[in-house]
């Protein structure tokens, strides 16, 4: 028994290294979604003529991006889709580190037949963004939802759009329009949260709390956020 001492305590230390080199390795999931949220930032905003408008990308104070919410014709899993979310903070001119959220229930105003659909949101004042940092948020009458309006030479000119605290856009067949919602509901994504910062809650990355554990693909989002929505 003695001399199986040492072995034993060789395997054990061996897998406990094993654990650890897993536990640090990186989240690859979230980092494929970041990377797939700055492609449809890049994208969205890609042509002028037929993007969000810039003067709109300037005044958000939140941007919540959903890749991938319809594919290959179906909505996505039991969700809707998984995606990201950014507060401005203006005194400091930066954007926080994503937070990862998902998005479920709801109607949303598209063709379903369309091989995929992503969504970008823009919450246009303080009080948009601390309603939908609550712990379960749907988009109702109680907040303000709009389709967008898109292009360089587009204005708010609905009532709707200029009193809403959340305008929507989405992609699809690489067309740009305006999305509808009622009724979907935003909760944050504490499993992805937690893989990618060990954080939980969505407003404790936003509060920056692991801002410097974070892989490279969060300076990445951030910077893409400060170049495109100034």
């Amino acid at each position: 028994m003695k001399e199986a001492m040492p072995w034993k305590i060789a395997t054990m230390l061996a897998l406990a290294s094993v654990v650890a080199v897993g536990a640090t390795q990186s989240p690859k999931d979230e980092i494929e979604r970041v990377e797939k949220s700055i492609a449809t930032l890049n994208q969205l905003t890609a042509a002028p003529d037929d993007g969000i408008p810039q003067y709109l990308l300037d005044r958000a104070e939140a941007i919540v991006v959903i890749p991938n919410l319809v594919k290959g014709g179906f909505i996505v899993g039991a969700k809707h889709g998984k995606g990201v979310i950014s507060t401005r903070n203006r005194a400091a001119n930066q954007w926080s580190a994503p937070a990862f959220i998902n998005m479920s229930g709801g109607t949303i105003g598209w063709q379903i037949g369309a091989e995929s659909v992503d969504l970008v949101l823009l919450v246009m004042n303080p009080k948009g963004v601390g309603q939908l940092l609550e712990d379960r948020f749907t988009m109702s009458g109680e907040m303000a939802v709009a389709a967008g309006p898109v292009g360089r030479n587009a204005t708010a000119a609905t009532n709707a759009q200029a009193n809403a605290q959340i305008l929507a856009y989405s992609r699809a067949k690489g067309l740009f329009a305006g999305a509808t919602l009622e009724g979907a509901a935003l909760h944050s994504d504490k499993d992805s949260n937690r893989a990618m910062y060990g954080v939980d809650d969505v407003k404790g990355v936003l509060a920056g709390k692991k801002d410097g554990e974070a892989p490279a693909v969060v300076a990445s989002w951030r910077e893409t956020l400060k170049r495109l929505a100034k």
